[in-house]
């Protein structure tokens, strides 16, 4: 049986501004490596789930950089848009219900990957045998499967997932998803073990899928049928109507938290969803201690712990430590790397004011 993969494109990546901006968004920069995110994670896929196979789910408005970033990498109508931001759960369903039209050999027993556009994974070959255990998984048991992080340290920024119960090649009943935990509860999480980093991605045959909405979400999944049906007109004035009548809501709390039918497979992959700029120490190469990441060269004199992003530029560093800086066209920003996620309190400030519209 075939296998399929939607990947989820929509995103702002607002705490990667300065260089993620509405114009070019997070996942189709080259942050990492040679490709932008988005290209990453499609050839990842490889060969695992042949190109035909593979969509992506966008916003119209970043049409133009989806197809750039997935050519010759997706099927022929792979490009999914959502009428609007409505959270994951609608956006999930939009792309499952867009499968069954439009995908070919594309039916209920169909095993489908949900994945993110803008993570990075070390370790391709052992992604994809994870991966592909995941799909045999969901194949066999008609479960949903989610890929589970094994965590390293106390992370506050990812919600958890509690699975203490081995069946067998990685695979564990979930007891319970988490919420993103304060400190003193993700140390305990560590201490106790059992516990996985939610990654966001989900695999499973479409059928369980719309089965765990129906039974978990019905305020949602009472439109699955008149959506396929205007998407079968092509009427795109039609699918948007459809889709703003449906809840905002998260696949997180719409089913996960509540479904039964859920796996846990664990990564045998280093992973990182790139969620602040102090994520590129963790899968970028030092130089004499700081990452300076896409400079023409570097000056460093006592100085350690440095994160330097400056395409092009020539940096010096001299007597600084622990800093991230970051330079774009039109801003340099500096910050003490410790504080990469008040980079949003930045963005926050540049929505509110009329001058700075084109830093967006």
């Amino acid at each position: 049986m075939s296998f399929f993969a939607v990947v989820m494109a929509g995103g702002k990546g607002t705490r990667f501004w300065p260089y993620s901006v509405s114009a070019k968004p997070k996942q189709y920069l080259q942050l990492v490596g040679g490709h932008s995110l988005l290209e990453q994670t499609l050839l990842r896929l490889e060969p695992l789930i042949p190109s035909e196979n593979r969509f992506i789910v966008t916003v119209r408005e970043q049409g133009q950089l989806a197809r750039e970033n997935s050519q010759n990498l997706i099927n022929n109508l792979g490009l999914i848009f959502e009428p609007e931001g409505r959270n994951t759960g609608p956006c999930i369903l939009l792309a499952l219900a867009h499968l069954l039209v439009h995908g070919k050999g594309v039916n209920h027993d169909s095993v489908v990957a949900i994945l993110p556009s803008d993570h990075v994974i070390l370790g391709t070959e052992a992604f994809r045998r994870t991966l592909n255990t995941a799909f045999l998984a969901a194949q066999k048991h008609k479960t949903i499967v989610t890929i589970g992080i094994r965590p390293n340290f106390p992370h506050t920024g990812y919600g958890y997932i509690n699975a203490k119960q081995s069946m067998n090649e990685g695979l564990f009943k979930v007891n319970a998803f988490k919420e993103k935990p304060n400190l003193e509860t993700a140390t305990q999480y560590l201490k106790e073990g059992g516990y996985y980093w939610n990654a966001g991605m989900f695999v499973g045959p479409i059928g369980t899928f719309l089965d765990e909405f129906k039974t978990y979400a019905p305020a949602m999944y009472q439109y699955m049928q008149e959506l396929m049906d205007v998407l079968k007109k092509s009427d795109e004035n039609a699918v948007a109507a459809v889709y703003k009548k449906m809840p905002k809501e998260s696949i997180d709390y719409a089913v996960m938290e509540k479904s039964q039918k859920i796996l846990v497979q664990e990564a045998a992959f280093d992973w990182n969803d790139l969620g602040s700029w102090d994520a590129l120490e963790s899968v970028c190469q030092q130089n004499e201690g700081n990452v300076l990441e896409k400079v023409r060269g570097a000056y460093t004199s006592q100085a350690k712990g440095n994160i330097v992003f400056a395409p092009s530029k020539f940096v010096a560093l001299i007597n600084v430590n622990d800093l991230a800086i970051v330079e774009s066209d039109k801003v340099l920003m500096v910050l003490p790397k410790k504080d990469a996620q008040q980079v949003k309190q930045v963005v926050e400030f540049l929505e509110k004011s009329s001058n700075y519209r084109d830093l967006l």
